[in-house]
């Protein structure tokens, strides 16, 4: 792990400068009536999960070029995981992806606890064949035209729920690859209704403080037609199964120019949203970094998650997952993780008397430049003061690239021989 004593180092190099920002800021703020200790108190309490299978790289169809130092196990991912959190102050938890991360509970759960790191939502895979599977979810996993193989699906979510209660968490994902890849291959209408009910099958066993999540996907690895393809299907399904099913939004999961900061709206007015997947996509899935292509439109997100955020009954769960295929993916999650409390902290100096004055006004145009003067504002020493007060890095990145942790992983773990393509 990283010493302390190095992220100190790094920190006092740069801690004067950060001061006099960090009063500079407040000032410009008091002006503005924004008590900046009060935004930074949110900030600090902000977290946001890291998916264990985030801390490997990625691939696409094509290609997967291993990186040095990749972790071997879920036990190593979770040490991946404790540096992000060490450096960052920003990721207490982290998703599991069952059976990748299969393992003994109290293992688990004693590495986690050595990292300080909670688990956040469990995510199922019937996706792709596992090893020694009686059925094949080529065609299909909880829609499958066979009984048996559905059977087989429903199964292994229920074995995900219990593993995840053993280990503290409280939520299930189940997100599928199901659908057709050919025009009549499929009747869409009962294929929906074989998936409809096996996931009341899996909704039945959910223990009684558990939330169950649909994951909705425009498309990919089925490329006609997709059984949970969008919003409203993910919505369907929430009211079908009943209080404990909600909506999660993958913000890559849409087509180009799809207004996302609506369906969040939409789906926190009645009371489905449950939480999201954090990236960005420039053409069709969710392969970049959060903020790397589109950050303004991550902070409409968090301006519609602050105008909400004393809704009663609002709880949500937010989670990075995205591929590193040319980056560290420790660096990759880091920086998304601190991109996100920015959109975050940015939404919270949006005045919303101002806001609301010229919505019901019609003032269009004071009512985009209220927003816009929040998402201009260079919000980086809050953020980094944050960090620096929780005991993380002021710069997360550099310490990491200083500590010199990916160069000793790499010494005790082997180089990955899976070159081919696919998900890490």
């Amino acid at each position: 792990m990283i010493d302390k004593s190095i992220i100190e180092a790094a920190n006092a190099k740069a801690a004067d400068g950060l001061r006099a920002d960090y009063e500079a800021l407040g000032a410009h703020l008091a002006r503005r009536g924004i008590d900046i200790e009060a935004v930074k108190a949110k900030v600090a309490k902000f977290g946001v999960a890291v998916p264990s299978w985030g801390t490997g790289t990625g691939g696409t169809r094509f290609a997967r070029f291993p990186g040095a130092g990749e972790p071997r196990h879920i036990f190593d991912k979770l040490d991946d995981c404790g540096v992000i959190h060490r450096l960052t102050a920003a990721t207490p938890d982290v998703s599991l992806h069952i059976p990748w991360d299969k393992a003994p509970a109290a293992d688990l759960r004693a590495k986690a606890e050595e990292h300080g790191l909670g688990f956040a939502s469990m995510n199922s895979n019937t996706f792709q064949d596992q090893e020694g599977q009686t059925h094949s979810y080529k065609y299909g996993s909880l829609s499958h035209t066979d009984p048996a193989t559905r059977a087989q699906a429903v199964e292994h979510n229920i074995e995900t729920i219990e593993i995840g209660r053993e280990i503290g968490s409280k939520s299930l994902t189940v997100w599928i690859g199901d659908g057709s890849n050919f025009p009549g291959q499929s009747n869409m209408t009962r294929q929906f209704e074989r998936y409809l009910a096996s996931m009341k099958e899996v909704y039945a066993r959910l223990p009684d403080d558990w939330r169950i999540y649909s994951e909705h996907k425009i498309y990919e690895p089925a490329f006609y037609s997709t059984v949970v393809q969008d919003w409203g299907t993910s919505y369907l399904i929430s009211k079908e199964l009943g209080e404990k099913a909600y909506c999660l939004v993958d913000l890559g999961h849409h087509a180009p120019n799809v207004n996302i900061e609506m369906i969040v709206a939409r789906l926190i007015q009645f009371g489905k949203l449950g939480g999201f997947h954090f990236n960005d996509s420039k053409y069709g899935d969710d392969d970049l970094d959060a903020g790397s292509i589109e950050p303004y439109r991550l902070f409409l997100v968090f301006n519609e998650l602050v105008d909400a955020e004393d809704k009663p009954g609002l709880s949500l769960e937010h989670m990075i997952d995205q591929s590193h295929n040319v980056t560290d993916p420790i660096e990759s999650l880091m920086a998304s993780a601190m991109e996100i409390q920015r959109a975050y902290a940015q939404a919270l100096l949006v005045d919303r008397a101002a806001l609301e004055g010229f919505q019901e006004e019609n003032d269009a145009l004071m009512a985009t430049a209220t927003l816009k003067a929040g998402f201009r504002t260079d919000v980086e020493p809050i953020l980094a003061m944050a960090r620096l007060e929780a005991g993380g890095a002021i710069d997360p990145v550099a310490t990491f690239r200083q500590s010199g942790y990916r160069a000793e992983v790499a010494e005790v773990r082997p180089k990955s021989a899976v070159t081919g393509g696919g998900i890490v």
